[in-house]
């Protein structure tokens, strides 16, 4: 959709890039995580989103001629140029699979590449992993309070600019039905689903012409906005007449939209409405300003909604608006490196890393994943330890030990086979089926504990007396 060329990128990860070139070092190794710090909305867990996205993406990424010719205003060196003009990415990326529930401080991605290479996709990397994890997060609030009503994607024109796009995208990952996004649907095979606006019931004279020529004009599918005048004395009314109207031609009504108005006593009193007149298959649908909140405050009430339209508060994932992802440097040039901070659960991990979930001996999630040195073996985990309470641990020799980090591009080129949307949501759907309850709930889960091996461990520690000496 985006022309994604190699200038998506930040202005500095091209002036560490030509320092790194004029010095030799753009075929040095080097290893990157991705990870995040907090959880977003007090969630207690994350849904990882965007990373097939993000493969498409680094396997065409090119810097075109109209990128050359736009550098050379900005200082940069002729030899310089000549490189990122044959520029393609060759490295190796290590990922968990998309979809699956993630947590902080642990690598959700790990790059390998040269310096340049690892350092110019940093940008779009972070910009599609960040966003589509936090949709698709939202999402995935909204199915677990929703049960088995139907999530429609509403928010497109309130997104900002072409995230509408992805957050589309991110909303199935989490469990949505459908979209009103027409590109996105014809893109991604993506249930298409839409109404009517108020507007088009403004345009006629009258409420009951506007739905009969609608009806008319598109019976498969029908569904009637009612609040535009009086949701109970005009709205679900006219609904009625026009419904039986459909009835006699061989139709039926699909379903009557509330957008205003306290959506759980309107719903119920239509309910009763429709059912008095003999239209119990038609359903209820609610829009306006809904978010995890008020779809669970509707839910308790027993308002009669069998679908939900998310529009703002999905799209622009209200209140957090970002994921808190981060790109740091771990391996580089045959050497573990370390960024120290204050804060011990700031101070980055080094080496190349593999993490593992645990699970107990029936083979269900215990609750704890564990970052391993890249080159320990499963059977060689038993005492891990809090990555920033350095008393506290636990023993999981008894535990299974599931990989999650596993090779996902391979010299520039996907090694995955490329799935369907509908099939990673479902997979999404089982991991977090497989997360113990007590990790969704929706006020206050369980923290998820995320430990650090006993070799990582000591080889963080090392590394933080050398560079304090």
């Amino acid at each position: 959709m985006f022309d994604f060329t190699a200038t998506y990128t930040d202005q500095y990860q091209l002036a560490m890039s030509q320092v790194y070139f004029k010095n030799g070092k753009h075929d040095t190794k080097a290893v990157f995580d991705y990870y995040f710090r907090k959880i977003p909305y007090g969630s207690g867990f994350a849904v990882f989103a965007g990373l097939e996205d993000l493969l498409e993406i680094i396997t065409n990424l090119r810097f075109s001629k109209k990128d050359i010719e736009f550098l050379k205003q900005y200082d940069f060196e002729d030899d310089f140029l000549e490189y990122l003009a044959n520029f393609k990415f060759s490295g190796n990326i290590y990922s968990v699979q998309e979809g699956d529930v993630v947590f902080p401080t642990r690598p959700v991605l790990q790059v390998e590449a040269n310096l340049i290479e690892a350092q110019i996709v940093e940008t779009i990397l972070l910009n599609l992993l960040n966003f589509q994890t936090l949709i698709a997060t939202k999402a995935s609030r909204m199915r677990l309070v929703s049960g088995e009503r139907v999530l429609l994607d509403f928010g497109l024109r309130r997104a900002q600019g072409p995230g509408g796009y992805y957050a589309s995208r991110a909303a199935m990952i989490g469990g949505f039905n459908g979209t009103s996004n027409v590109i996105a649907g014809r893109d991604l095979d993506i249930p298409v689903s839409g109404t009517m606006a108020h507007s088009f019931i403004q345009s006629y004279d009258d409420e009951l012409t506007a739905f009969r020529e609608f009806a008319k004009g598109r019976p498969k599918g029908c569904v009637l906005l009612v609040d535009t005048y009086d949701t109970l004395k005009s709205g679900v009314p006219n609904a009625i007449i026009v419904a039986k109207e459909m009835e006699e031609r061989g139709q039926k009504l699909m379903a009557i939209r509330l957008d205003s108005g306290d959506l759980a006593y309107l719903g119920k009193k239509a309910r009763k409405q429709l059912d008095d007149a003999g239209l119990d298959y038609v359903k209820i649908a609610a829009s306006n300003q809904l978010d995890e909140f008020v779809i669970k405050s509707l839910q308790e009430q027993d308002a009669p909604i069998d679908v939900y339209g998310v529009g703002t508060n999905l799209v622009i994932g209200k209140p957090d608006a970002a994921l808190d992802g981060v790109y740091k440097l771990t391996f580089s040039d045959g050497q573990p490196r370390i960024k120290i901070s204050e804060s011990l659960i700031k101070t980055t991990l080094p080496h190349r890393k593999q993490v593992y979930r645990m699970k107990d001996e029936n083979g269900e999630c215990a609750g704890v994943d564990v970052i391993a040195m890249g080159n320990e073996k499963d059977a060689e985990l038993s005492k891990v330890f809090h990555p920033s309470e350095p008393y506290k641990f636990l023993d999981v020799s008894a535990y299974q030990k599931e990989a999650l980090l596993q090779p996902v591009m391979e010299n520039g080129e996907m090694k995955i086979k490329k799935r369907t949307l509908a099939e990673i949501a479902e997979y999404s759907k089982s991991r977090l089926a497989e997360l113990p309850y007590e990790y969704k709930r929706f006020n206050n889960p369980h923290i998820y504990k995320v430990s650090i091996s006993e070799k990582l461990k000591a080889e963080r520690d090392r590394l933080i007396s050398e560079h304090k000496m």
